[in-house]
């Protein structure tokens, strides 16, 4: 008979995560203290990239998730019917940009390596650039065009997930916030205590995003996921001068950086409704949702750097959200080997829309004995790169509600 399992999440990465579990058999709650695809989900941009991955298992998992990308964005408009919103799967592309002779060296040896992973990863020069984007700034260089790049729209993609788990037989109860390990007679995790009663389950997968410390504790576990907040600009609408995603050369670095305090990047993309995007920005400040100003400024200035029309158009609106932070840049996905019955699928930081199929089927398979897409090593909860930062609480600790 296949588990009971419970899902704490109901964003991207717990929606793929229900779907991959429901579909193979497995009997699925899925529950969230708030509404379905209403937090990090709802605030990012819904890349699926690989060009601002470099080779290793984030990549790799990027890869294969890109692929079940463009096969789910048909399976789920067959089996949802054209009532259904679009998920709005489209492979506009990426392009990276530099303004430097150091920084296109450095972007050539990193889009070499990439290519020796499998990554169409195209140079291009300065007119290359311009036959792709011709509103680029004069001080442009040149760059790397990468095909692979997508997008989606990440809430009505959240919210297809969860109709097809649905449709598979999984349960999903949102305003049902999780206080605490429901424990058989033997001391072992039973299920989860909700502000709604208690939900028995043979399995618990913390897939809360940002939020997913504060669940483990309240589980008996740890694990060390930060909200890393990012902020939006969004201008309003206009004739779509902006093909691709576009960003600058220190986007992979900002990624990248362990530093907590603020980073900014140039992000531009446009919208099928006739927006533009602006990102990005990065910092550690918990969940201090205050919009900054100062913040704000610095993208735009960054932005009009690579496309200088920008500085005559008008911004509508702006937002921000918290992405789930890693120490190691690499998400959790798999059981914690110190909590039988516990399982992980967090920490993707702003990558969540990209790594969602690659992360669900990956869990489902792990949970069910089954083969999995990759190897599951790189993203076990009890990794070295996390043995100093997730200490195992103490009995003492575990009994707290």
């Amino acid at each position: 008979m296949a588990a009971d399992v419970v899902i704490v999440g109901a964003g991207i990465v717990g929606a793929a995560c229900a779907r991959a579990l429901a579909r193979a058999g497995a009997r699925v709650t899925v529950l969230d203290r708030g509404s379905a695809a209403a937090a990090t989900s709802a605030h990012g941009e819904g890349n699926l990239l690989v060009s601002d991955k470099g080779p290793g298992p984030e990549l790799e998992l990027a890869q294969v998730s890109l692929r079940r990308w463009v096969a789910l964005a048909q399976e789920l408009a067959d089996e949802l019917g054209p009532r259904f919103p679009s998920i709005e799967h489209e492979a506009k592309g990426g392009l990276v940009v530099v303004t430097s002779a150091d920084g296109l060296a450095g972007l050539r040896r990193f889009a070499a390596a990439q290519r020796a992973c499998g990554v169409e990863a195209v140079e291009v020069s300065a007119d290359g650039a311009r036959r792709l984007e011709p509103d680029l700034a004069p001080g442009v260089l040149g760059g790397v065009h990468y095909p692979q790049d997508a997008q989606v729209q990440p809430v009505a993609a959240a919210e297809a997930l969860l109709a097809s788990a649905r449709r598979a037989g999984a349960d999903v109860r949102t305003g049902a916030e999780v206080t605490g390990p429901l424990l058989g007679a033997d001391g072992e995790l039973a299920g989860v205590v909700t502000s709604r009663g208690e939900v028995p389950a043979g399995a618990v997968v913390v897939a809360a995003g940002p939020w997913s410390a504060e669940v483990a504790e309240r589980l008996g576990a740890r694990v060390p996921v930060r909200p890393r907040r990012g902020m939006v600009l969004v201008t309003t609408p206009m004739p779509q001068r902006i093909r691709h995603k576009v960003y600058d050369g220190d986007y992979f670095a900002a990624t990248q950086s362990a530093g907590e305090e603020l980073q900014t990047s140039a992000v531009i993309e446009s919208t099928r409704g006739g927006t533009v995007l602006i990102g990005s920005s990065r910092e550690q400040v918990g969940f201090d949702d205050r919009l900054r100003t100062e913040v704000l400024a610095q993208m735009a200035r960054r932005a009009v750097a690579v496309f200088p029309f920008l500085a005559r158009t008008n911004v509508m609106r702006s937002y921000l959200g918290f992405r789930p932070y890693m120490p190691d840049h690499l998400p959790v996905i798999g059981p914690d080997p110190a909590h039988p019955g516990l399982w992980f699928a967090t920490g993707h930081e702003g990558a969540g829309v990209g790594l969602a199929p690659a992360t669900g089927d990956l869990l489902a398979a792990q949970l069910l004995g089954l083969e999995t897409p990759v190897d599951p090593r790189p993203y076990a909860v009890d990794r070295p790169s996390l043995a100093e930062l997730r200490p195992v609480l103490t009995p003492t600790e575990e009994a707290r509600p």
